[in-house]
C-alpha cells in the first residue's frame, strides 16, 4: 500500500519472505469478487443504446424523436442535445458519488463483502424500477438505486481484489474488475442490438436484464470470504490467519500476516481517516490516487464514447442497427485490450502502459477531429470509407484506453493508500470518478453540439496533460507489496519532501533491533556476568 511511512516501520524487510500458490479457493474469491464490475459495465453499455432507440424516445422524449427524424434541418452534432435525456444517464453517477461515503463506513467496519452484497441488492431494485418505468420520474428513481449499487460495488471491489492478490500478480488480479466491466459493456451492446427490433418494449428488456448480474453477484457474495486485511482490521485475527493461509495455499504466511497486523495497529490509531488523508505525509495518495487519476480517467473522453457510442455513430450517419453494431465492435476492442493489460502490466509496469497508450490516444483524437472537420457537414451522410475509418480509429483509441487508463485508473489508486485510510481513500476515488463521470455524461452532448469536432481536440490536450502528470509524479508500483509502497514515496524526486523517513519510527525500529539482539545473547553470558550482561569493557 502506499503512503506516509507509518504503516509498517519494518519497511521492506519481510517482502522476500512472502509465499503463495494459486489455489481454487483464491480463484473463486477473485472471480466472484470481480463480478461487481459487470454492474458498472452493463449500465455503461446499455445507457447509450437505450437512449438511441426510437421506442424509448417516443415514450419519454418525443421532442428528441421528432428532431432526430428532421436531422437535415440542423447540424448533425446537435441531434441529441437535451439536458433531461443526459440526466437519465448522469443521475446514476450522481447517486453513486453520494453513496460512496456510506460505502466507506460499511467497507471499513463491516467488511468489503458486506458492501458488495448491499450493492447488488440496490442495483437489482434499480433494474426492476427502470424496466417497469411509466414516466421520467420513475426512470430517474430507478437510476438512483442503480447508482447506489455502483457506488458500493466500485468502492469495495477494487479493494477486495488488491487485498486478496499476492503482490507479484496484483496488477493482473485487480484488472479482473476492468475485465468484468468490459464484458458487461460488450454484453449490453449485443443485448441492445438484439432488442432494438422488438417493438415497442425492447428497451424495457434491455434495462431489466441488468438484474441478472446483480442476482449473480448477490448469490456469489453470500459465499465470498472476507479479505484477511479487513478481518485483521476488525480484530478477528484467528479467522484472518485461516483465510490468508487458504488464499495463499500455504501455512507459511507468518511474514505477510505480521505485516497486516502491524498495518492494522497503525490504522487503529486513526480515528478520522478522511481528515488523515489531508495530512502532509499522505499528500502523494491524495493528489495522485484520490484526485488526479480518477478525474483524468474520465477526461480521456473514453466514457463519452461508451455512453453515447450508438448516438455518436447515428450522428455520423450510421443507421440505427449499424450504430449499435459499431458500438459493439468498440466494446469488443475494449475487452481485448483488458486481456493485453492483464497479461503484461506486471511485466512492463503501470507507467509504461500509461505513457505509451497516452501517445496513441492523442494521435487518434486528433485524427478524429481532422476527419470530422473536413468531411462532416450539415445533414450529410458520411461516405462509407470515411465511416469505416472513424470506426477503426475509435477502436484503436479504445484499445489504448483499455490497457491503460481503463484498468489502471482503478488498479493504481487501490494500491496507494495505507490501511488506516484505505476505505476513505477508495471512497474519494469513487466520488471523484463519479463526479467527473456525471459531468461528462451531462455535458458531452451539449459540448459536441457547440464545439463540434473541437471536442476531440480538447480531449487530446487533456490526455497530454495527464500523461505529463504520470511521467513526473507516479513511481512504478509493479510487484511491490501493498503494505510497502510507502517506501517509493521516500525515494521519489518530488514526494520525498513530503514523505521523508520518520525519525521517530527510525528510533523505534532501532530500539526493537537492540532489544532483539539482547534477547539473543547466549545463556552462559547471563550466568557469567548476571542480568546486566558483560561489563562495558567486554562488550
Amino acid at each position: 500500500m502506499a503512503g506516509g511511512g507509518v504503516v509498517d516501520s519494518k519497511g521492506g524487510a519481510r517482502a522476500h519472505l512472502y509465499e503463495y500458490r494459486i489455489t481454487p479457493y483464491f480463484i473463486f474469491a477473485c472471480i466472484v469478487g470481480s463480478m461487481g464490475g459487470s454492474l458498472f459495465g452493463y449500465d455503461l453499455g446499455v445507457s447509450g443504446g437505450v437512449t438511441s432507440m426510437d421506442d424509448f424516445l417516443k415514450e419519454f422524449f418525443p421532442g428528441i424523436y421528432r428532431r432526430k427524424q428532421e436531422h437535415l434541418q440542423e447540424t448533425d452534432y446537435c441531434k441529441y442535445d437535451n439536458q433531461i435525456l443526459t440526466l437519465f444517464t448522469s443521475s446514476l453517477y450522481l447517486a453513486a458519488l453520494v453513496s460512496t461515503f456510506g460505502a466507506s463506513y460499511v467497507t471499513r467496519n463491516k467488511g468489503r463483502r458486506a458492501s458488495i452484497i448491499f450493492g447488488s441488492i440496490s442495483f437489482f431494485i434499480g433494474a426492476i424500477l427502470n424496466a417497469a418505468a411509466q414516466n421520467i420520474a420513475m426512470l430517474i428513481i430507478g437510476r438512483i438505486f442503480l447508482g447506489f449499487g455502483i457506488g458500493f460495488g466500485n468502492q469495495a471491489v477494487p479493494l477486495y481484489l488488491s487485498e486478496m492478490a499476492p503482490s507479484k500478480i496484483r496488477g493482473a488480479v485487480n484488472q479482473l474488475f476492468q475485465l468484468t466491466t468490459c464484458l458487461g459493456i460488450l454484453v449490453a451492446n449485443f443485448v441492445n442490438y438484439g432488442v432494438e427490433r422488438i417493438h415497442p418494449w425492447g428497451w424495457r428488456l434491455s434495462l431489466g436484464l441488468a438484474a441478472v448480474p446483480a442476482i449473480l453477484m448477490f448469490i456469489g457474495g453470500l459465499f465470498l470470504p472476507e479479505t484477511p486485511n479487513s478481518l485483521v482490521e476488525q480484530g478477528q485475527l484467528d479467522e484472518a490467519r485461516q483465510i490468508l493461509e487458504k488464499v495463499r495455499g500455504t501455512p507459511k504466511v507468518e511474514a505477510e500476516f505480521q505485516d497486516l497486523v502491524d498495518a492494522s495497529d497503525a490504522a487503529k490509531a486513526i480515528k478520522h481517516p478522511f481528515r488523515n488523508l489531508l495530512k502532509r505525509k499522505n499528500r502523494p495518495q491524495l493528489v495522485i490516487g484520490a484526485l488526479g487519476i480518477p478525474a483524468f480517467q474520465q477526461l480521456t473522453g473514453m466514457n463519452s464514447i461508451l455512453f453515447y457510442a450508438p448516438v455518436i455513430f447515428q450522428s455520423l450517419g450510421f443507421g440505427a442497427g449499424a450504430a449499435l453494431y459499431s458500438s459493439a465492435i468498440t466494446s469488443a476492442a475494449l475487452v481485448l485490450a483488458t486481456f493485453i493489460s492483464m497479461a503484461f502490466v506486471d511485466k512492463f509496469g503501470r507507467r509504461a502502459f500509461f505513457l505509451e497508450a497516452g501517445c496513441e490516444m492523442i494521435l487518434c483524437s486528433v485524427a478524429i477531429a481532422i476527419t470530422l472537420a473536413l468531411k462532416f457537414g450539415q445533414g450529410e451522410m458520411l461516405p462509407k470509407g470515411i465511416g469505416i475509418f472513424l470506426v477503426v480509429v475509435i477502436c484503436i483509441f479504445v484499445l489504448a484506453y483499455g490497457r491503460s487508463w481503463g484498468p489502471l485508473g482503478w488498479l493504481v489508486p487501490s494500491e496507494l493508500f495505507p490501511l488506516e485510510t484505505r476505505s476513505a481513500g477508495q471512497s474519494m476515488v469513487v466520488c471523484v470518478n463519479m463526479i467527473f463521470t456525471a459531468l461528462i455524461a451531462q455535458c458531452f452532448l451539449a459540448a459536441l453540439c457547440h464545439l463540434k469536432y473541437g471536442i476531440f481536440l480538447l480531449f487530446a490536450g487533456l490526455i497530454f496533460i495527464m500523461s505529463s502528470f504520470i511521467f513526473f509524479l507516479l513511481p512504478e508500483t509493479k510487484q511491490v507489496p501493498i503494505e510497502e509502497i510507502h517506501l517509493l514515496w521516500q525515494n521519489h524526486w518530488f514526494w520525498k519532501r513530503y514523505c521523508g523517513p520518520d525519525l521517530k519510527s527510525q528510533e523505534l525500529q532501532l530500539q526493537k533491533k537492540t532489544d532483539h539482539q539482547a534477547s539473543q545473547l547466549k545463556p552462559q553470558s547471563f550466568e557469567k556476568y548476571g542480568r546486566n550482561g558483560p561489563p562495558a569493557s567486554r562488550r
